[in-house]
């Protein structure tokens, strides 16, 4: 199977597990569901469940996996819905569709949000065949990733208060780290835990999460700058227009490039104690470094 076909099966375990989580549009209330699986399957690339269970496979499989990945899925979506609400980023357009207060309205789009990410946690404490002790592990670590101290929501605080700032390195580190890498990183961390991965092995693939992540944001500034809308699925140029602290506003086009490459190299470099088990991670490192939208 080529990483093409390995991509689109992987992306269908995840939508088909979504779906079964997921109320059906027509559970009463018929409106908060609709609006949940409105963005919830709206074409996403699922980078971070795919970058779970390709972790999981790589420190030795487990059952079940599909479903701590989706719970990733849900939080990941929660947090574009909110992002996109006026008070926030203020967009229209997310994944290629209107965004979903502009489909549901202000106060449905926060509520989808808000079941979204209760819902990722009934997840985690519903999966079969995992331990109590294991349980908890995932909990910590998917609400750490999104929470304040170090976390996804710390990130996007930065973010706000950062705008119309001089923009400087050590402020988006702050942010990226946290506004994006935080879940990347955990997305891979959750894999290896869902599958009792050694310390060294959780070590080594908590490296290429971080590496991984980082890219991933360097990257989306690059394509901010230099991808039109259509291309993008959401708002191009809109770091810019709100003065947002980005690497091509700190460090230029050319080394952002550069330092994307380098992360990179070094997240392949993390994966060298896995040998050829970890070429899916390989490959979605390279994808998420490579792609154009």
């Amino acid at each position: 199977m080529n990483f093409s076909e390995y991509l689109a099966e992987q992306t269908r375990i995840v939508d088909e597990t979504l779906d079964r989580w997921v109320p059906s549009a027509s559970a009463p209330p018929q409106t908060i569901h609709k609006a949940m699986r409105y963005s919830l399957f709206a074409g996403g690339k699922r980078i971070r469940p795919v970058l779970c269970m390709a972790a999981s496979a790589v420190a030795g499989a487990a059952a079940g996996v599909e479903n701590t990945a989706c719970s990733l899925e849900m939080i990941h979506t929660y947090s574009l819905i909110h992002d996109d609400l006026p008070a926030l980023d203020n967009d229209d357009l997310r994944r290629g569709r209107a965004t979903n207060h502009k489909v549901f309205g202000g106060a449905m789009a926060i509520l989808a949000g808000d079941a979204l990410l209760t819902l990722a946690f009934e997840v985690l404490s519903r999966l079969e065949c995992v331990d109590a002790g294991k349980k908890v592990k995932l909990a910590h670590e998917l609400s750490s990733a999104a929470g304040t101290v170090g976390g996804m929501i710390a990130g996007q605080v930065h973010d706000l208060e950062g705008e119309g700032q001089i923009p400087t390195a050590d402020l988006l580190d702050r942010i990226h780290r946290a506004k994006t890498g935080a879940l990347l990183r955990a997305s891979v961390r959750m894999g290896a835990i869902h599958a009792g991965a050694e310390e060294a092995q959780l070590e080594a693939l908590t490296r290429y999460g971080e590496h991984t992540g980082l890219a991933f944001q360097i990257v989306d500034d690059i394509l901010d700058v230099e991808q039109p809308s259509e291309q993008l699925g959401k708002t191009a140029g809109k770091d810019a227009q709100q003065n947002k602290i980005t690497f091509p506003a700190v460090y230029g086009l050319d080394r952002s490039y550069r330092m994307a490459e380098q992360e990179r190299c070094e997240a392949h470099a993390a994966l060298g104690p896995f040998g050829e088990r970890a070429r899916r991670l390989h490959e979605i490192a390279d994808l998420i470094v490579d792609r154009k939208a």
